[in-house]
């Protein structure tokens, strides 16, 4: 899916690399799930676990700065 390319790419260029481990583990984890989970996540329709998968989808959506 083309937005959810954006999206993740968006938050590699920006914030995977100053991120913690237990946030890069969160993001590598984001990438195993299902796209239409994911797709849920960052398009707003569900809301990840609490956790450091919470924080990761919250900084794509741009609920939190860097």
């Amino acid at each position: 899916m083309r937005e959810l390319d954006v999206l993740l790419t968006a938050y590699l260029d920006r914030h995977y690399a100053g991120s913690d481990g237990g946030q890069k583990a969160a993001f590598q984890q984001l990438l195993t799930l299902s796209d239409p989970e994911v797709n849920g996540y960052l398009l707003g329709n569900r809301e990840p676990p609490e956790g450091d998968i919470a924080l990761v989808v919250a900084r794509i959506r741009g609920r939190i700065g860097t």
